[in-house]
């Protein structure tokens, strides 16, 4: 492990306003159809990268990041299974979310690609490194959702007395029925974002109309409850004896990986983040003080500066000063 580096501001790509979500389209891919979003490359030299949203999110939450770095790479953010505009799935388990992003780098044509995840889409990503590593050319982990013993260290852990109910899709259901958009926007928000009150506000309307969206198809909360469920059956399992544990898998990673996380982070505690960068062996980590869960959204530039000294870091460009672990 090792801190990471930022590359100068002007090496990423500098933005007059804010763009709407990318457009995008289904696709059949195994059977099942996937909502994947396009960030066209502002440069002929772009590469091919593939964003993976966490839980309850979806590929709008990579709009930011996906168009400051489109100078370096030609962007893909896939909705998965059960969320944003897929369709909900019969499997929701960490190697088989992995296995259908591993089905859609194949059906694309474009691996090896700078693959990124966040929290549940970090986990995701640890698989698919560590099990498929000719699809992947470098790793960004943002937030990963790496197993941990304590989970009362996260603000979801209220919520795991619910897994234990029968029909607990149903139960949760009625829980948010009566809330409007706008109230579960900024419950979201507020665990999520350090500071909640610099969302811009255009992309707090983009995520209430979102919001609507979701709640108008029936799979919603039941894709949740079961992805939920599964993560938290990933982290049981990742202390027991076996070749699946995440943890184990994260050491066998071969790509160059950056390991980011916010300092202020309620979902998945900052004092996981060494560890992850200490047990994946080519990776570099940088902490971001006044950052929560989600740190492409909150500091997409810095993400970018950060992602893009790792890009340069084997081949001849400038040499960066080092980044603060608390940036």
């Amino acid at each position: 492990m090792k801190r990471a580096t930022l590359a100068p501001s002007s090496a990423i790509r500098q933005r007059d306003r804010l763009v709407p979500p990318w457009p995008g389209r289904e696709h059949n891919v195994n059977g099942h159809s996937l909502f994947v979003r396009y960030t066209p490359a502002t440069s002929d030299a772009a590469e091919p990268a593939l964003y993976v949203h966490g839980l309850g999110g979806s590929a709008q939450n990579w709009t930011d990041l996906a168009d400051v770095l489109s100078e370096r790479l030609e962007g893909e953010s896939i909705d998965l299974p059960g969320f944003g505009h897929s369709a909900p799935t019969d499997r929701y388990t960490i190697p088989a979310l992995a296995k259908q992003v591993a089905a859609w780098i194949m059906e694309s044509n474009r691996g090896p690609v700078h693959l990124f995840g966040n929290s549940l889409g970090g986990a995701i990503s640890v698989y698919l490194a560590a099990t498929r590593p000719h699809l992947v050319k470098t790793l960004t982990l943002i937030s990963p959702a790496m197993p941990f013993a304590d989970v009362r260290q996260s603000s979801q852990s209220r919520f795991l007395p619910l897994l234990a109910l029968p029909h607990a899709d149903r139960i949760a259901n009625r829980a948010i029925a009566g809330l409007p958009p706008e109230k579960l926007v900024e419950q979201v928000l507020d665990n999520c974002w350090a500071e909640p009150d610099s969302v811009p506000e255009q992309r707090r309307a983009e995520a209430i109309e979102e919001i609507r969206w979701r709640m108008a198809v029936p799979w919603n909360t039941d894709a949740y409850v079961k992805t939920f469920r599964a993560l938290v059956g990933s982290f049981v399992q990742s202390f027991l004896p076996g070749a699946s544990s995440l943890w184990r898998l994260a050491g066998q990673i071969q790509a160059p990986t950056l390991v980011m996380w916010g300092k202020q982070d309620r979902l998945v505690n900052v004092g996981l983040a060494p560890q992850v960068a200490r047990t994946i062996p080519n990776s570099r980590l940088l902490v971001l003080d006044h950052v929560g869960h989600v740190a492409m959204m909150e500091r997409p530039e810095v993400t970018a500066r950060a992602v893009i000294a790792m890009l340069d870091e084997s081949g001849p460009r400038t040499s960066y000063t080092q980044a603060s672990v608390q940036k």
